[in-house]
Formats: structure tokens, sequence, C-alpha cells
């Protein structure tokens, strides 16, 4: 016996034939829609733009949480002196590291998760997954004793947030038709990037409500918004029988050279702004510890609502002259930390991690309109972008690893930030000279890649 199908809208009759024409959107149990084509303008008139956009902003509140979860030891890190744990720096930044190497590694099967459980249905499971990062810090957390290896694993399993974001992106690119697939996924991807700097305002408020330090409270506030992110997904998402994941596209791109060029630009961009998120909080309690510490969130805030900006100039200038010029600003920013640091000077060293921060945001939107634009240029294929695109994403958030660990090695061995500064100054310097030599000149200068 077939699965009952309902129906969005009243079924159009053609004029020709006098045969009724396909549902805008079919409907069977558990929410999967059958027949899905964005292009068809008459499916996206009648309810299928109605169904996309809600899809859409449900995924954002998901992806806002899981985002929030994967910053929170970011913030909670710098207070737990104050909670009575003896840590040394470099564990410190070692909790504020890793779940970004969980997260980035985490990326590639999120992305397949899609295809094969239905986007609601994996939408409902990841958000139902971040009760493992948020219980495991209520509990850690709440012992002054507690190991640091304990501490350690907890913080890895933040790392389920970062995830999250290939899924959320992977489900949404299947709602939308290529003109709008731009900016839904813009939306979409700023929402989740806003979760690093909601947390890092929220969470120095919540846990100093009342007397003491409660650092529990920064995962049992979560907790009632992820349950309601799951229910919000379970009842009023949709899964795509036609999510369909091509594993021949990840190969395509793997082949192509540009995949790890535009990987390794993107570590510059996107993996700066996930390490500099994590490490800012840190950075001004051990540098500036008379400064409120919520203002560390300003820093992901600006970096987060920059992304589509990035985006925008991209479209109107070209994606590599934007590049080039956020790594530019990114480069003077780390030089103006520096200068900040000698001349103990906190609204200089604020400011120029403010405009370090607005420039990686600008970066992450043009390196992403880089990408269709690269592989049309250079011959490649749609589906070599599109793995592009999901290859990128995960080696980029590995800056949010490295970058914390070059503050650590710094203050270990020197005792001081400016050596990590100086060597990622250098870095932003190589990667500007292999985004311009590869892309701003010949061909695809010309094409304005």
């Amino acid at each position: 016996m077939s699965t009952p199908t309902t129906r969005d809208e009243q079924l159009p009759v053609a004029a020709a034939t006098g045969t009724p024409a396909r549902s805008a959107v079919e409907r069977r149990t558990g929410r999967w829609i059958d027949h899905w084509d964005p292009e068809d303008k008459t499916l996206w008139e009648d309810g299928g733009r109605r169904t996309a956009r809600r899809n859409l902003v449900l995924s954002i509140f998901a992806e806002f949480l899981g985002f929030g979860a994967w910053a929170l030891w970011s913030i909670v890190v710098p207070q737990l002196p104050a909670a009575g744990f003896d840590l040394t720096v470099d564990q410190m930044f070692w909790l504020i590291s890793v779940p970004s190497l969980v997260g980035a590694t985490l990326r590639i099967p999120y992305t397949f998760a899609v295809p094969v459980f239905g986007g609601r249905n994996w939408t409902v499971v990841s958000a139902l997954l971040l009760l493992l990062p948020t219980g495991a810090l209520i509990l850690t957390v709440s012992d002054p004793t507690t190991p640091f290896p304990v501490l350690l694993a907890a913080a890895a399993l933040a790392g389920l947030g970062g995830g999250n974001f290939a899924s959320s992106m992977a489900n949404i690119s299947f709602f939308f038709p290529e003109k709008e697939k731009g900016a839904a996924l813009g939306w979409n991807a700023a929402g989740g990037n806003i979760g690093t700097a909601a947390v890092q305002l929220a969470v120095p408020l919540v846990i100093v409500t009342g007397a003491g330090v409660a650092l529990d409270r920064a995962g049992l506030v979560f907790i009632p918004f992820i349950l309601l992110a799951a229910f919000l997904a379970w009842r009023w998402m949709d899964n795509l029988s036609s999510a369909k994941a091509d594993p021949r596209a990840f190969a395509v791109a793997v082949h192509d050279r540009h995949t790890w060029i535009i990987s390794f630009i993107y570590i510059g961009t996107f993996g700066s702004f996930i390490g500099y998120a994590g490490a800012f909080p840190t950075l001004l309690a051990a540098e500036f510890p008379q400064v409120a510490l919520p203002l560390a969130f300003l820093g992901a805030l600006v970096g987060s609502v920059a992304r589509p900006l990035g985006g925008i100039l991209a479209d109107r200038v070209g994606g590599t002259v934007v590049t080039l010029g956020a790594f530019g600003v990114m480069a003077l920013g780390a030089v103006g930390a520096i200068w900040a640091l000698g001349a103990n000077s906190f609204p200089a060293f604020f400011g120029s991690f403010l405009g370090l921060f607005v420039a990686t945001g600008v970066g992450n939107g043009s390196v992403y309109r880089m990408i269709p634009a690269v592989f049309r240029v250079s011959g490649g294929t749609v589906k070599a972008a599109a793995g592009c695109i999901g290859i990128a994403g995960a080696v980029g958030a590995f800056g949010g690893f490295l970058i914390p660990r070059g503050f650590a090695l710094s203050t270990t061995l020197t005792g001081s930030l400016v050596p990590a500064l100086w060597s990622f100054v250098g870095v932003y310097a190589v990667m500007a000279l292999v985004c311009w030599a590869v892309y701003g000149r010949g061909a695809m200068a010309a094409a304005r890649v």
C-alpha cells in the first residue's frame, strides 16, 4: 500500500490539456516531501517559498545554538581560575582549541548526514546531541578538582556544535533556487556565527548571577533552548526525498588543485575568525584583567555581521580583490595589537582586534563567492565546486585550532603573545601572495574571480 500524500496547495489545472499538474509541495508521513524542484516557478510560488523560508528560519535557530555550544568553552575558560581551577596557560588554550579541532573533523560526515537521514530528522538529532557537551560542562566545571584530561574530553564534545554548520548549510542548499541560494546560505551562516557572540555576551552575565561564580549555569542555560530547537525542527521542518549526496563531487574536488588552494586561503579567513573568537576572551583576561570580560563578545559579533558584506563587495569588484584587502587589514590589525601590547593600551588592542575580526568576516564572504567563479573560469565542473565548498569549510575550520595553539606556544616559550602575532602576519602575507599569484592575474583576473 502506498504511503498517503498530503498537499499544501490545490492542484493547478493545465489550461491546454485540462489535466491536473503536480502539486506545489507533495508530502507524506514523517514530513517527507517527495516532489521538490525550487527552480519550478509554479512550485516555488504555490507554497515552495513559504516552505523553504520556514525551514531556513528553524535551521538558523538550531545552527545558532550549535555555534554557541561550539564556543562555550571560549568564555568559560577565562573564568576557571576564579572558580578554583589551577590550570597552566597551555592547558587553558588546549581547552579553547580542541573544540575547533573536533568540529572541523566532523564537518564532512555531517554534510553526508542530511541525505542519509533527512534534513529535518538530522536537525532534530544534531540539536539533541548538543545535550552531550552542555551536560559534560555542567558536570566537570562544578568541581575544581576535576582532572585536566576529563576537562579536555568535555571540551572536545563541544566540537559537535561545529559539525552542525556543515549539515545545516547542506540542508538549506537543497531548498532554494540558484538565484536565491546565495542569500539563503549567507543568512544561515551569519545566523550561526552570531551564536558565538551571543554566548560570549550572555554567559558571563549568567554565571555571576547571585553569589560567587557558578560555571555550571553556562551549560544549564542551554538545555531549554536545545529542547525547543529539537521540538520546532521535529514539528515544522521537512525532509526532502530529492536531497541526495553525491560522493563524486568530493572525489572530483579532491583531485582539483583549486580546492586545496582555496582551502589554504580559507584557513586564513574563517580559521582566523574561529580561532580569534575562541581565544579573545582569554587574551583580554590575561593582558587586561581590569577590563570587563563581557566586551569580548564584540569581536565575534562584528566578524559575523561583516560576512555578508564580503559577499556583496565580491559581487561588485571580484572576490580576489576583496580577499586580498581582507588579508591586508588582518595583517594591520595584528601589527596594531603588537604595538598596543608594547604600549599597554587596551583601547588600541581592542580596536586592532575588532578591525581584524571585521576583516575575517569580509574575507569569509569573499572566499565563498570566489569558489564557483574559480571553477567556472578554470573549466571545472559544478560538482567540483560543490565538493570544494564542503572541503574548504572543513579545512578552514582547522584554523580555529591552530591560532589558540599558536598563542599557547608563544606564551609558554617567551611569555608574550607578540611572537605568535608576528607569525600570523607572516602567514597572512604568504596567503595573500598565493591568492594574488593564482587568482589575481591572467584569465582569473580578467574574469574578476
